[in-house]
């Protein structure tokens, strides 16, 4: 154990690798890649009469934010799960529900299949996606953290880049049915292989220390991996700070799954006038700059205030949000970088501050909570999105319109989370 413990390379980056790659398959196949699909499967589904044109844009986004919104609702129960079984294992569980999920869809012929599978994928992420290994990771990095997990959830990222341009052209020359089974190779081929062999719960697993330390913190009051560090849930319940963090996540995650899930559509639209390939070009380049955004973000937010880092994500967010009111093809690209930038830290510095204001003792619950909170967000602005824009005969102005309001009261409450944070010191 010492032999281990005075190596030069330390196995939590491993770890910190697998859950990136977590996070690059389990959120690109559900979430950030997979809206190269949206337009054929819109189509494929209209040209069937299996749904009305003029519920097209509902369909879609009603099955985009049940992936979504199902991830939420089960966090809660994951993070229960967490402290009763290994990661590993459930992490395991998650590939299989995201693979099954892939290939039933791709087999899908109403809605209800649809729905069905949506579902599964959605289950999938709350043992697969950014709850379990946020937490994975957060159990083998303590003063490094803000940068492990700018690292890590940049994954999400990456995931939105790669798979548009892999599932893209398998889409047009094979059909989506068949690109959706190519792409779900990856879980079995790649990740869930990843998983069974090399991931460890936690250092002690293995005789390590967290950060790579050659001993154990030994005054526990300092030592934010402790399993009795922090609040439990039900006092975390009851302070302001909760509370203002939740409906900010909620603010914040309406524009972020909008924009991710449905941009892509209003750029297609005859207004802005995108292809399809330049469409999946639109969606990597907002992950793309996403990826710059968590990472250095994640690396400032543990030199300075990660409220202060958090404000300065979130007024990047806001500002992009008003070139919307102009919108063209080449603004729509701007906005995509500019948005994507502050997201990306936005995103990162949320789940932080959980840890930071609330301590590792009930991480899992708390954070789950919190999940619970921000995808409900997300399910409200896409079920908003799809509707105005079906009102609209297809239009996604107004609805686009309606993210500027929101990403702006999401700002105000950054605002004021910073004012009440200089009250109280994170834990």
């Amino acid at each position: 154990m010492t032999e281990n413990k005075q190596t030069s390379f330390f196995y939590g980056w491993i770890i910190l690798a697998i859950g990136f790659l977590a996070l690059i398959v389990s959120n690109g196949l559900s979430i950030g890649g997979i809206p190269v699909f949206y337009k054929w499967i819109r189509e494929d589904f209209v040209a069937s009469g299996t749904v009305s044109p003029t519920q097209a844009e509902s369909f879609i986004a009603f099955g985009a934010t049940l992936t979504f919104w199902v991830a939420g609702i089960s966090s809660p129960f994951l993070g229960w799960l967490i402290q009763k079984f290994s990661i590993r294992f459930l992490m395991i569980v998650g590939c299989v529900l995201l693979g099954g999920g892939l290939l039933l869809h791709s087999q899908a012929t109403s809605p209800a299949i649809v729905y069905l599978a949506r579902t599964l994928m959605g289950i999938s992420l709350g043992f697969v996606g950014v709850l379990p290994s946020t937490i994975l990771v957060s159990n083998w990095f303590v003063r490094k953290r803000g940068t492990a997990l700018g690292i890590l959830l940049t994954g999400t990222s990456v995931g939105g880049v790669l798979i548009p341009q892999i599932a893209n052209p398998l889409i047009e020359r094979f059909g989506w049915r068949s690109a959706m089974i190519f792409v779900s190779l990856i879980i079995w081929v790649v990740l869930f292989p990843a998983i069974i062999f090399l991931v460890k719960n936690q250092p002690s697993d293995i005789g390590l220390f967290p950060d790579g330390d050659k001993e154990k913190i030994e005054d526990e009051s300092k030592d934010t991996n402790s399993k009795n560090y922090g609040m439990t849930l039900a006092e975390a319940l009851k302070t302001p700070i909760f509370w203002i963090l939740a409906l900010c996540s909620c603010l914040v995650f309406y524009p972020i799954f909008v924009t991710s899930q449905q941009f892509i559509l209003y750029l297609q639209t005859p207004k802005v006038g995108l292809t399809a390939q330049q469409g999946s070009y639109a969606l990597s380049t907002l992950f793309a700059v996403s990826v710059a955004g968590k990472f250095l973000f994640g690396f400032l937010s543990d030199r300075f205030s990660p409220t202060r880092v958090m404000l300065i994500c979130c007024s990047v967010m806001f500002s992009a949000t008003l070139i919307l009111l102009s919108l063209t093809a080449t603004t729509g690209f701007i906005f995509l970088m500019l948005f994507g930038l502050g997201y990306g830290g936005t995103f990162v510095l949320l789940q932080r501050q959980v840890g930071d204001y609330f301590g590792s003792r009930d991480y899992p619950k708390i954070l789950g909570v919190i999940t619970i909170v921000e995808t409900s967000g997300a399910a409200i602005g896409g079920i908003i999105t799809g509707k105005l824009a079906d009102a609209a005969s297809g239009d996604y102005t107004n609805a686009f319109y309606a993210v500027i309001v929101v990403t702006g009261i999401a700002w105000i409450l950054v605002i004021l989370l910073n004012l009440m944070a200089k009250k109280k010191e994170p834990l």
